[in-house]
C-alpha cells in the first residue's frame, strides 16, 4: 500500500477545508462527480453561469487526455505515467486507458487534496502485470514528487509526464522552472501532456469564467500558444503532430463517450449545474473551447 494511504483519516478529515472551492473538486463537479462540497460546487455554476458551454472545456479537456494515453501507448509504446494534478477519480482514469492496452503500463497520481487522497484507493486497482501508486503531493514540490515516483517507475525509461488543466493554476514564475525541474529528471524519449486554459480562442468567455475563479482566490493564469509551446521550447521538446491545439481538436477519434440520458421530467427538475453530466459533447464547435492540448517528445 502507498504510504499515503496509510495516513490516518481522521488527520485526513482535518486537512479539509470544505468552506473554499478546491480545483479537484470543481473539476469533479462538471464531470458528474459526488465527491465535492457546496463552495466546490457553488463555484462550478458560478462558472457555468458565466459560460453556460464552458462544460465543454472540461469534458474535451478529459477526452484529450484519454486521446493522449491511447496514442502514447499504442503508438508511441510508453509504459510508465507521472499523472500530476490527477483530481478525483472518475470514468477513464490514466491507468485504466494505458492498462487496457498494454496490462504491464505502470501509473503514479500525485494530488494534494485531502479528498483525492481519500478516494485514492480507486485509482489503484491494477492487473497483476502493471502498477499504480498514488503520492500526496503538491507540483510545488517536484522533488518530493520524483523521489516518492521512482518507488514505481523506471527513471532509465521513458515516463510520460501528464500536466493536464494544472498549470493555469499556477503563476508564472513558478509554473515554468516547475516543469523544467521534473523533465529535467526524465530520460530521453520521454513526453509531456500537457492542457491549457488560454484568452486566445474565445476571449469574452473564459475572462467570464476567470473572474468567478479569482473572486475565489484562486490563481488563473490564461496562456497564450506562444506561452503555451514555451512549455516546450524552453525544455527543448519536439512538439508532436498536430502541434499545440483546441483541445477538440488533437487527433480528434470522433469516440468521446455519450452519456445515457435519463427522463426528460428528471432532467426537468435538475439544476443547470446537475445536467451537464448528461449532455452530449460531440456538438462542439471552434467557439466553444478554450484549452489549448499538446504532447512533446524529449529527444
Amino acid at each position: 500500500m502507498s504510504g499515503a494511504l496509510s495516513q490516518d483519516p481522521a488527520e485526513l478529515q482535518r486537512r479539509i477545508d470544505s468552506s473554499k472551492a478546491h480545483p479537484a473538486r470543481v473539476y469533479d463537479v462538471f464531470l458528474g462527480g459526488k465527491d465535492h462540497y457546496p463552495a466546490d460546487r457553488d463555484a462550478a455554476a458560478a462558472a457555468l453561469a458565466a459560460n453556460p458551454r464552458g462544460y465543454l472545456d472540461v469534458r474535451h479537456n478529459r477526452d484529450f487526455l484519454r486521446r493522449a494515453v491511447t496514442t502514447l501507448v499504442e503508438q508511441d509504446g510508453i509504459r510508465q505515467f507521472l499523472d500530476i494534478g490527477t483530481g478525483l477519480p472518475t470514468a477513464e482514469n490514466v491507468h485504466q486507458i494505458a492498462q487496457r492496452v498494454a496490462p504491464e503500463s505502470r501509473v503514479v497520481y500525485v494530488d494534494n487534496d485531502p479528498v483525492v487522497l481519500a478516494h485514492a484507493r480507486a485509482l489503484l486497482t491494477t492487473g497483476p502485470e502493471g502498477r499504480t501508486d498514488y503520492i500526496d503531493a503538491d507540483l510545488r514540490d517536484p522533488a518530493r514528487i520524483l523521489e516518492q515516483a521512482a518507488k514505481t517507475l523506471d527513471f532509465e525509461r521513458p515516463v510520460a509526464l501528464c500536466l493536464v488543466a494544472i498549470l493555469h493554476f499556477v503563476a508564472d514564475e513558478e509554473a515554468y522552472p516547475l516543469v523544467s525541474g521534473l523533465l529535467d529528471e526524465l530520460p530521453g524519449g520521454s513526453r509531456l501532456v500537457l492542457s491549457h486554459l488560454t484568452e486566445d480562442l474565445n476571449p469574452e468567455n473564459i475572462r467570464a469564467v476567470q473572474r468567478t475563479y479569482t473572486e475565489r482566490g484562486f490563481t488563473f493564469v490564461l496562456r497564450s500558444r506562444a506561452d503555451v509551446e514555451r512549455f516546450f521550447s524552453e525544455n527543448r521538446l519536439e512538439i508532436t503532430e498536430p502541434g499545440v491545439v483546441p483541445a477538440h481538436r488533437w487527433r480528434p477519434d470522433h469516440a468521446a463517450p455519450v452519456p445515457e440520458q435519463p427522463d426528460a421530467s428528471f432532467l426537468a427538475g435538475l439544476e443547470e449545474i446537475e445536467k451537464v453530466r448528461y449532455h452530449d459533447i460531440n456538438d462542439v464547435t471552434d467557439a466553444d473551447i478554450n484549452v489549448y492540448a499538446a504532447i512533446g517528445a524529449k529527444g
